[in-house]
């Protein structure tokens, strides 16, 4: 199993949304960077994803699992780039801030932190778990 990140501002698609889309969950979609388009690429069924809101908030909420790799994104028009299918999994007892983050010694080469703009990024295993302690999980 493997571990990312993936930014959604939550005007656009939030967490509490992504809770509602049930255990069919929903496509991860729009993305159009391709070093993340690459990420998802990446990406098997039963990764497990934080999902982060951004520009509004800028902290990790919760907790999605992929459960469909990637296929073509049917909102790009020219086809070449891909989304993955995620459900909810479950909400932080404590979301996680990018201030926090930065603050955090161990944390410092995070993508998040490296490459802020990027929206699907990978997490190794010990960031993981420092960000779930951090979440109270």
């Amino acid at each position: 199993m493997k571990y990312w990140l993936m930014k959604s501002e939550p005007n656009v698609w939030s967490i509490d949304q992504q809770k509602k889309a049930g255990s069919k969950g929903t496509a991860w979609d729009g993305v159009r960077n391709y070093q993340a388009a690459n990420n998802l690429k990446q990406m098997s069924r039963g990764d497990l994803c934080f999902f982060y809101h951004s520009n509004i908030g800028k902290e990790i909420v919760g907790i999605v699992e992929v459960i469909k790799t990637a296929f073509v994104d049917v909102t790009d028009p020219d086809k070449r780039f891909v989304a993955v299918q995620v459900k909810f999994k479950q909400k932080l007892n404590q979301p996680v801030t990018l201030e926090n983050i930065k603050k955090t010694k161990e944390l410092q080469d995070l993508s998040l932190v490296k490459q802020s703009r990027l929206s699907v990024t990978s997490i190794d295993p010990k960031s993981w778990k420092i960000l779930c302690k951090m979440g109270k999980l």
